[in-house]
């Protein structure tokens, strides 16, 4: 998705990039892969003995919001040259784009971070939670590196299926408990499009995570880290986890926030995610009666049928705003589902659903904006094309039938998604018709021996990546577990709790593992 830059809106912005660092893993995910041949590092050599060259960040911006951010002094960007395709590494290279905090003291090595997606760009994550990092102990030792993956941001080649504009007048595959996908031909059509949008099929099927971790490899190689010290949020625990079970000796220090299961299938995954936003929904609904105005009714057991009866005209009617767009069903639920990524924006959801009741859908859209990651002068800083790519590479696809009974029995799990709009069609997978096989299978994880102590962050609350994939993850990779009593996607630093910042700090700074059981809250 590519927009020509407009006015930047900075404040907002940060808030936009800080909500889709978290991107919601509903749109599927992924298996047991295989390592490269024990050879193939030996192809790579001009790969691994290229020299960066860090400049100024200005010109390295998709978007004129991240423009703006990119012309702090204190940042440095430089591009990485990888192959498209590792199994003909003389054939064409894509572009991986970095951007660094150089660090304050003597550094150490690298802390190179994903934010999450697939589609999360880590030069805008960096770029956004720079007070952050300015005032974290990792900061003083360590350089802060965050990286686009393949498709994403900076990088090149880009993998694109529908423009800015198309996404605003909702002119794209839809999502609410399934893609929108009703019949094979359907499928076809975005396959060709992401094909075409993408440059060709070579640069769409090598988008997987596979790939993207031998990528993680040579950045790791280039920046001069013998091992990897390595940050992933929510997806991003996904791509160090299969960076650990590939590369074990290559390992320093792996932190996992907010990490996805290794045990679920990716149907199984999905349903998880599902039952986490209604279990957040049942207590926004149980916040929301504390007032005696609450727009979803005094009883949280029948909020989901209120949410019904406020959402369901969308479904005929979009909902006019004061920008000039429509406000569908599709885009209220990522509104609503972004939201309850995070205690601290119940309220706005809440707020939203009175003024939409009232015939104002102007907060809803905000909210679906925020999930995008959509900035003032009309970017998407969250990349669905990207995702989609990546997601179809690494998930076995399911046939129309175990889509359409997926469908229905997100319907259970998630009543207030049970709509017949979202749930009582007959869908077809969106990577039906991709043009190569995925490269993970399930389960997506292989088998880790070798490996030094990582660390799992885990929130009790998380409405996306349950608790229970957080211990999963952990035991996987026989390594610790801090659990975080809470009600939020994430934690280390986004939490704003000392507690968790400490505790992650001493691990990347020192190997320090915390104690078994050990548990901070937000």
């Amino acid at each position: 998705m590519r927009s020509h830059p407009r006015l930047p809106n900075r404040s907002r912005h940060l808030e936009t990039v800080l909500a889709a660092a978290l991107l919601l893993l509903l749109a599927g995910c992924a298996p047991a892969f295989p390592p490269p041949d024990s050879g193939a590092d030996a192809d790579l050599g001009a790969y691994l003995e290229q020299e960066l060259d860090w400049v100024k960040c200005e010109d390295t911006a998709t978007s004129a919001a991240d423009a703006e951010l990119f012309a702090n002094p204190a940042l440095q960007c430089a591009s990485v040259e990888v192959p498209l395709d590792y199994d003909d590494p003389e054939g064409e290279r894509a572009h991986i784009a970095l951007t660094r905090l150089p660090a304050a003291g003597e550094p150490e090595g690298s802390l190179l971070l994903n934010p999450g997606g697939p589609g999360g760009s880590g030069t805008s994550f960096v770029a956004s939670t720079l007070p952050l990092w300015q005032a974290s102990p990792v900061a003083e030792r360590f350089d802060i590196v965050g990286f686009d993956p393949r498709g994403v941001g900076s990088s090149t080649p880009a993998l694109d299926c529908y423009t800015d504009e198309e996404y605003d007048a909702g002119d794209v595959p839809r999502f609410g408990a399934v893609y929108d996908i009703t019949n094979a031909k359907e499928a076809v059509e975005l396959a060709e499009r992401c094909a075409d949008g993408s440059g060709g099929i070579a640069n769409l099927v090598n988008a997987g995570s596979t790939s993207v971790v031998r990528d993680m490899d040579i950045t790791r190689k280039v920046l001069g880290d013998d091992q990897l010290t390595y940050l992933g949020y929510s997806y991003g625990s996904e791509l160090g986890a299969m960076y650990a079970a590939t590369y074990p000796e290559k390992v320093r220090a792996i932190v996992l926030d907010g990490a996805v299961s290794p045990d679920l299938t990716a149907s199984e995954s999905r349903l998880s995610s599902f039952a986490g936003l209604q279990a957040r929904f049942h207590d926004l609904a149980a916040h929301c009666t504390e007032s005696p105005d609450c727009v979803l009714g005094p009883d949280p057991a029948a909020a989901n049928d209120r949410l019904h009866e406020i959402v369901q005209p969308l479904v005929e009617t979009p909902a006019p705003t004061t920008d000039g767009r429509d406000l569908s069903i599709w885009d209220a639920y990522l509104g609503i589902s972004g939201g309850l990524y995070s205690e601290k924006k119940w309220p706005d959801v809440i707020s939203a659903l009175t003024a939409l009741e009232a015939g104002n859908a102007d907060e809803m859209l905000a909210l679906r904006d925020t999930f995008y990651a959509r900035t003032a002068d009309g970017a998407y800083g969250q990349d669905f094309d990207t995702n989609i790519a990546v997601r179809c590479m690494d998930s076995p696809r399911p046939t129309p039938e175990e889509q359409t009974a997926l469908a229905r029995e997100i319907g259970e799990v998630a009543p207030m998604f049970d709509l017949d709009v979202f749930t009582a069609g007959n869908y077809h997978s969106e990577c039906e018709a991709w043009p190569a096989p995925p490269t993970r299978g399930e389960p997506w994880l292989a088998e880790v021996e070798g490996l030094p102590e990582t660390l799992v962050v885990s929130v009790t609350g998380d409405p996306v990546t349950p608790h229970e994939g957080g211990i999963a993850m952990s035991r996987a990779l026989d390594g610790s577990l801090l659990t975080v009593d809470g009600k939020q996607h994430g934690a280390y630093l986004l939490g704003g709790s000392k507690c968790v910042d400490d505790v992650v700090g001493e691990y990347l700074l020192d190997l320090e593992s915390p104690p078994t059981d050990a548990r901070c809250s937000l």
